[in-house]
């Protein structure tokens, strides 16, 4: 493993995309182009560029720390970042139509450099091997989002979302520093591994330790969407623009997933005994309030952010799980959370995606009852919204259904019955508006004259690949899921 404490081809994914990002801006600086198709293209090809080059460091087995430990590099980093690639692609090729027609780009193309910078945060947030990247990370993430949802300037809903992401946002950052600072206090060390060190050595200070989790946890569920700390989820992705809802719900949930792995799991092990049952209620309270409130929504992008809630108390059972395990049971526990994360943002590009697709010029489908005879307009994309619903609601054999299952035998694993006995009760409330969506795409009459859906022949392909990857990944989850274990065990320490 290499301890330079200055490798700066180590993080040459993070320099060449900071690069990409600027002459992104510089190249639609000089674009005569009302429609930003070069802006466009260079965009994707940066993101495939960036994603080549995570792959290729990953096979060459480019592993250590960087820059006096704040930089790390190792499998998980490499996966997620080539996967965060694969994400901010989708959404663009999803989302090019609409910002064209809404004229997002007709005077400048700072929808995709705002997105790359995006990525960007999302890159240090993944490589933190301190607290002080990840809360770098945090912000250049969340001020490029910011940007984003009040990029419509002429849209009151997506000013007033950007407003309350704002506020809420700076809000949830402030607690996560003041929790970084107790800890510092209490272990003297900003490092994770360093501060893993001291509290396993017990020459930490014990009161401000604790009290610096608390806060840490619930900046970590902000980001998350998890509840108690979920009030901006259904404003910021029912005002936001829908490519920009896309580029918020999916990737960050990534990124900060991973800075939950790096903060609670490897530098903050040695007292999980504090920081689990905080996991517990997140998980109870996401899964209550996301499912019981979503039956009421007839909005579809506010439902699928009550959906988003609800998913994430997942999340945080099968991190919970690995109380009290020890080596393959903990690899397990925690790789099934990464599973479930990764099938969750890939469901969530269809689902979004498809709303995207549906949208046309004055018309925004955000309504679940725009959804009516959807089969009928289009059976493909019916199929697709199908596949979609009845993956997150857990069905066989989709991979939802084997998401579910892992962080369920996980739980039954660790001796928490009952909490998955809870989790599956919900899964079941949560059946009731998932199906709704289907029954109203299959057997309900189109309100007027059904429109025609076009799609252009790389959207349709790259929404196919997108959907028949939920049904392959449930046919056939061995393989991420052992890469996922795998991945957790050669990165973290714990």
């Amino acid at each position: 493993m290499m301890q330079n404490q200055y490798q700066f081809a180590m993080a040459a994914p993070e320099i060449l995309l900071l690069v990409l990002a600027c002459a992104t801006l510089l190249f639609d600086a000089f674009s005569k182009s009302d429609r930003r198709h070069g802006t466009f293209l260079v965009s994707i090809g940066s993101v495939l560029l960036l994603a080549l080059l995570s792959l290729w460091q990953w096979n060459s087995g480019v592993q250590g720390n960087a820059f006096g430990g704040l930089y790390v590099a190792d499998p998980l980093s490499h996966l997620l970042k080539a996967l965060s690639c694969a994400v901010v692609a989708a959404t663009l090729i999803y989302g090019r139509e609409y910002v064209e027609v809404r004229g997002m780009v007709g005077n400048g193309g700072e929808f995709y450099s705002l997105s790359l910078l995006a990525l960007l945060g999302q890159y240090v947030m993944i490589s933190a091997g301190s607290m002080l990247t990840v809360y770098l990370g945090v912000e250049l993430m969340s001020f490029a989002l910011y940007a984003l949802v009040a990029l419509r300037r002429d849209d009151v809903n997506a000013t007033e979302a950007a407003m309350k992401y704002f506020v809420l946002g700076c809000l949830a950052s402030g607690i996560l520093l003041y929790g970084m600072s107790m800890i510092y206090g209490a272990t003297g060390q900003l490092n994770l591994r360093l501060i893993a060190q001291v509290i396993s050595s017990g020459n930490a200070e014990r009161l401000p330790l604790v009290f610096g989790v608390v806060f840490i946890v619930a900046g970590l569920a902000f980001k998350l969407a998890a509840a108690p700390f979920h009030m901006w989820t259904p404003d910021v992705y029912q005002g936001s623009p829908t490519a920009v809802t896309l580029i918020v719900a999916a990737g960050p949930k990534l990124a900060a997933f991973v800075i939950t792995l790096r903060l609670l799991i490897e530098g903050l092990h040695g007292i999980a005994i504090d920081w689990q049952p905080m996991l517990m209620v997140l998980a109870v309270l996401s899964l209550a309030i996301g499912n019981l409130t979503a039956i009421v929504q007839t909005n579809f992008k506010r439902m699928l952010a009550y959906s988003t809630i609800g998913q994430m108390g997942f999340v945080f059972l099968g991190l919970l799980s690995g109380e009290g395990g020890q080596g393959a049971s903990l690899s397990l526990a925690y790789g099934s959370s990464l599973f479930y994360v990764i099938i969750y943002v890939m469901t969530t590009l269809v689902t979004f995606g498809l709303i995207l697709l549906l949208s046309r010029s004055g018309f925004e489908s955000e309504d679940i009852a725009d959804l009516k005879g959807l089969n009928r307009r289009n059976p493909v994309l019916a199929g697709m919204l199908l596949l979609a619903m009845f993956s997150l609601t857990g069905i066989p054999p989709l991979a939802g259904f084997y998401a579910k299952l892992a962080v369920l035998q996980a739980l039954v694993g660790a001796g928490h019955v009952a909490l998955a006995v809870v989790a599956v009760m919900f899964s079941l409330i949560g059946a009731f508006y998932y199906l709704r969506v289907v029954k109203m795409a299959y057997f309900d009459e189109p309100e007027g004259e059904p429109a025609s859906i076009e799609l252009g022949a790389i959207t349709r392909g790259v929404m196919s690949i997108n959907s028949l990857l939920i049904l392959a990944l449930g046919i056939l989850p061995g393989g991420l899921m052992a890469l996922c274990v795998r991945v957790i065990e050669s990165s973290l320490r714990f």
